[in-house]
């Protein structure tokens, strides 16, 4: 069985010359964008296990913040 790192250069191979530069920008730009929300999950479940997470209340932020905005 072929690993997915060949697959994907024999379906590179499979495109017109002028597409593959496109089709290998795209895909590291969404490793990226993987790597990047690794790395952010990462970052909240650690600040879950440190305590440093509460629970609240999406009505309550809404009102605070529309008060917070309105003039006195």
């Amino acid at each position: 069985m072929k690993t997915t790192t060949e697959r994907a250069a024999e379906a590179l191979e499979l495109l017109p010359e002028e597409m593959r530069e496109p089709a290998v920008a795209y895909l590291l730009e969404q490793a990226e964008k993987y790597r990047l929300l690794k790395g952010l999950v990462a970052e909240g479940l650690d600040d879950v296990s440190a305590g440093r997470v509460s629970e609240w209340n999406f009505g309550d932020f809404l009102r605070e913040a529309r008060s917070r905005t309105q003039p006195e």
